[in-house]
Formats: structure tokens, C-alpha cells, sequence
């Protein structure tokens, strides 16, 4: 244990108190991403543009957040209030999120015109920079309170938080709201959601620091820009390069199948370049020489990447996905169906989340992500080629399944390899997966959508959750090549 260890002695509802943070932070996100956001696009803004401009949406929230993320982490490690090092964080996010959510509600009610959409897009920007103000912190509660044997059964818990039980309250609360364009009702929950995790977050156990157990490194703030502005033009060049030229080669090409066929291997190649470049270059401007030897935590950050860019933008692009399959489920009409496969995805992580934590401590996380990987690709295959509502459920159920089993053996493998010490600064760093997931998918993803189709978007999304499993091959859990440096 590290100087922050807990102050009394830890107890089975910890499991809770350590995690419900993350249930408000993802309420507030599965509402925001699948459902708000691709809704206020497409009634703010040309529909003939609305993959393309929901991925600059996601390009520019998420960058920033990163930057946020990433910074917020590095400070906690060395603050020193009497609430500990994460908590002031969290507390102070929860606060902050509440005043934009009510901007929000003032501007999707009152405002009119052109300029509606450019506010709505500032606030929505800053509801995801406050977010990412103490959910950079809290991703180190566990390694800096929990003894390494019993890191699987909390990540479990906190994959509940994550995905599952937001999931399932979101579909049965929020999604019936949105669908009968109640937007007040929304906010309202969300706003009584974050209080209710504020109060849970003052009960952790947090034991103040006297002094941070490591130096501060004065250059780490230039670093972090530099990598967050590294990672943002890899994305923008890929993603212009999707924007521009695939309605040239589609002017130019009359096969529609052969169009996209190439604007699927585009996508595939576009990814995957965006997934290992912006990874390799992130870590290493951000940790600096303390990338030497490391090789192992840059590709967990891969690992995690590469099959977060296939969950997250699922759950971006699925409803302008089910409005092109089915088209008699126009604009708020396919609200209720986006609810329903939430709630399909929902049941399908709970279950499989109460048991990854069991299954990660006794067979390790490297087979259950092997695992993850190809049944989400076969899933999304599926949910590709099929004509029927019940498969595309079906098909997500799947998804859910290998969801709630990466969610958990991701996150215990990345609590054993990081510095304890360092936890904050280093699992904050792997928020370039958290983040970077929703860009590069969206902002390459977009344009992919508008020209070639959003089932030709959903399947290149399938491919990249199985290029996810390449990257376990360069993590080696028993190497130590992770001991910390000594600071100076």
C-alpha cells in the first residue's frame, strides 16, 4: 500500500462506494451520445451531413476531455487535502456538471436560430471536460485502496457502473423521455443522479497525504498538450482524408458494391493506423523516458483502444444505423428501438459482468479478451447482415456479453501493470483509449456513414474488435518492466 491507503479497514459495500462515481459519469454519457446527441444533430443540421458532423461533435469533446482527463489524474497524485487525492476532484466534476446540464436544458427549451446549435455544442463540449475533470482521478480508487489479490472482483463492480446498470436505467428512465421529447425530464434525472453519487463519494475511505510520494514533473503539462495535439492531427488527417476523397471516388465509381468495399478497407486501415500511431506517440510524449521498457502498458492502451473504437461508436452510430435498415423509423421514431437494444446490450453486460470478475481472478485476463474480441466481431456480423429487429437484438446481446467481459479483465490487467505509486498518472494515460475510441471512430467513422452507409460503419467496427485481440500478443503480465523511477 501506498501512503493513501484507506483509512479504516475495507468492507464488502466498498465495492459500491468505490464505484458508483462511474454510474453517474456514464448515465450522463449513454444519454448524451447514442440518444441526445445524434437527435440535436439531426434536427439542428442538414441530415445529408449528420455522421460527419456528429464525428466532429465527438472529435473535439473527446480530444479535449483527454487533455482534461489526463492533467486532472496527474494532479491528484499529489494533492494533498484533507479529503484525500481523488475525492476533491470528483466532488468538484459532479458540481460543475450540474451547471451545464441546466445550460443545456435552457438552451435545447429557449433557444431559437442559427446560433442554437453552436451552443448546444459548447455546452455539450463541457459537460464531457467536467466529466473527465474526477473521472481521470477516481480510475485510481482501486489500485490505491484495494490489495492487488481482490482488484478482479472490484473491477467487476465497477464494470457494473460502467456499462450494465447505466444501460438498463437509461433505457427504462431517460430513453421514454427523449422519445417524447420531454428534454426537462432528462436533465432533472441526471442532475438527481449526480447529487446522489456525490453524497456516496464522500464515504470512501481516503487517507490524506502529507507531501506526494513523487516529484513533480514540471515539463508533464507541455507533454500532455503535445500528446493530446499529436493524437488529434493523426485523427484529423485520417478523418479529412475520409471526408474529402470518398465522395470524389464515389462521383467516380458506378459499382456501389465496389465503393464500399473500399470505404469499408479504408475504414479498417484509417482505424487501425489512428489506434497503434496514436497510442505509440501519445504514451511516449506524455511519459517521456519512462516509456523505455514499457512496451507492455502501450499495448494494453492498444488493446483497450482498438475494442472501445468498436463499442462506443456502436452505440454512437446504431440509431442513424436502425433509421437507414428500417426505414419507417424516422427521426425521434427510432428512439424506442435504440432504447430497447440498450436495454438487450444492458441485461447482457450485467450478466456477464457478475462474472468476469470471478472468471478474471481464476483463469487471468488475457483469455477472457481473447474471447471479447471474436465474439464481438461475429456479433457484429451478424447484426450487419440481418433484416430483423429480433437478430440486430440478438447480435447486441452478444456485444453486451463480450463488453462485460472486456470491461472487467481490461481493467484488472491494467491495475496489475501500472505503478502503484503513479496509479492516477498512468491509468489517466490510458484515457487515450477512453477518449481517443470515441474519435477516431466517430471522426473517421462519420463520412464513412454518410457515403458508403452506416451497415458498411458497423461492420468496419466489427473488424476492429478482433484487430483488438493482436495486441495481447505484446503484453507480457509477468514481466516486471513497470517499476517506477526513482524521482529525483
Amino acid at each position: 500500500m501506498t501512503e493513501t491507503e484507506q483509512a479504516r479497514p475495507l468492507r464488502a459495500i466498498d465495492a459500491l462506494i468505490f464505484n458508483v462515481y462511474y454510474f453517474s459519469v456514464n448515465v450522463q454519457t449513454l444519454t448524451l451520445v447514442p440518444l441526445l446527441m445524434p437527435i440535436l444533430v439531426e434536427r439542428f443540421l442538414n441530415a445529408d451531413i449528420k455522421g460527419s458532423a456528429l464525428g466532429t461533435l465527438r472529435l473535439v469533446t473527446l480530444m479535449i476531455s483527454l487533455l482534461v482527463h489526463t492533467l486532472a489524474a496527474q494532479l491528484s497524485d499529489r494533492c494533498t487535502s484533507k479529503l484525500g487525492r481523488r475525492k476533491p476532484f470528483m466532488l468538484l466534476s459532479l458540481f460543475l456538471e450540474t451547471l451545464v446540464l441546466l445550460g443545456l436544458g435552457l438552451t435545447i427549451s429557449y433557444m431559437k436560430g442559427s446560433g442554437t446549435y453552436a451552443m448546444v455544442f459548447t455546452t455539450i463540449t463541457l459537460a464531457m471536460v467536467f466529466s473527465n475533470l474526477g473521472l481521470g482521478p477516481a480510475q485510481a480508487i482501486i489500485p490505491d485502496l484495494v490489495p492487488q489479490e481482490k482488484h478482479g472482483r472490484f473491477a467487476a463492480v465497477k464494470s457494473l457502473f460502467e456499462l450494465p446498470l447505466p444501460v438498463i436505467f437509461v433505457a427504462f428512465t431517460i430513453a421514454k423521455l427523449i422519445s417524447h421529447n420531454q428534454f426537462w425530464g432528462v436533465i432533472w434525472i441526471l442532475i438527481a443522479v449526480k447529487v446522489v453519487s456525490g453524497l456516496i463519494t464522500l464515504l470512501i475511505p481516503e487517507k490524506p497525504i502529507l507531501r506526494p510520494t513523487t516529484s513533480f514533473d514540471k515539463d508533464s503539462i507541455l507533454r500532455l498538450v503535445a500528446m493530446t495535439l499529436a493524437f488529434t492531427g493523426i485523427i484529423l488527417l485520417l478523418g479529412l482524408g475520409a471526408r474529402y476523397a470518398l465522395p470524389i471516388v464515389k462521383s467516380m465509381m458506378t459499382n456501389s458494391s465496389h465503393f464500399k468495399i473500399l470505404s469499408a478497407a479504408f475504414g479498417i486501415f484509417a482505424m487501425a493506423v489512428a489506434v497503434v500511431m496514436g497510442v505509440a506517440i501519445s504514451t511516449r510524449l506524455s511519459l517521456g523516458d519512462e516509456t523505455q521498457g514499457r512496451r507492455r502498458f502501450t499495448w494494453w492502451v492498444i488493446n483497450r483502444l482498438a475494442f472501445l473504437v468498436g463499442a462506443t461508436n456502436l452505440a454512437s452510430f446504431v440509431l442513424y444505423f436502425l433509421q437507414e435498415r428500417f426505414p419507417q423509423l424516422a427521426g425521434e421514431a427510432a428512439a424506442r428501438p435504440t432504447a430497447i437494444l440498450m436495454t438487450v446490450v444492458g441485461l447482457a453486460l450485467l450478466l456477464a459482468a457478475l462474472l468476469a470478475g470471478w472468471l478474471t481472478d481464476k483463469w487471468g485476463p488475457k483469455p477472457l479478451l481473447f474471447i471479447s474480441g471474436f465474439l464481438a466481431f461475429g456479433a457484429s456480423v451478424m447484426v450487419v447482415l440481418s433484416d430483423s429487429l429480433f437478430v440486430v437484438y440478438a447480435g447486441a446481446a452478444v456485444i453486451g456479453i463480450a463488453t462485460g467481459l472486456f470491461y472487467s479483465a481490461n481493467w484488472a490487467l491494467g491495475t496489475r501493470i501500472v505503478p502503484r505509486d503513479e496509479a492516477g498518472k498512468w491509468l489517466g494515460i490510458s484515457n487515450v483509449a477512453g477518449a481517443g475510441a470515441g474519435a477516431v471512430g466517430a471522426y473517421i467513422g462519420g463520412p464513412i456513414g454518410d457515403n458508403a452507409g452506416y451497415a458498411v460503419l458497423m461492420l468496419v467496427y466489427g473488424v476492429v474488435f478482433l484487430l483488438s485481440t493482436l495486441a495481447l500478443f505484446g503484453i507480457n503480465p509477468q514481466k516486471q518492466d513497470l517499476v517506477p523511477k526513482k524521482s529525483e
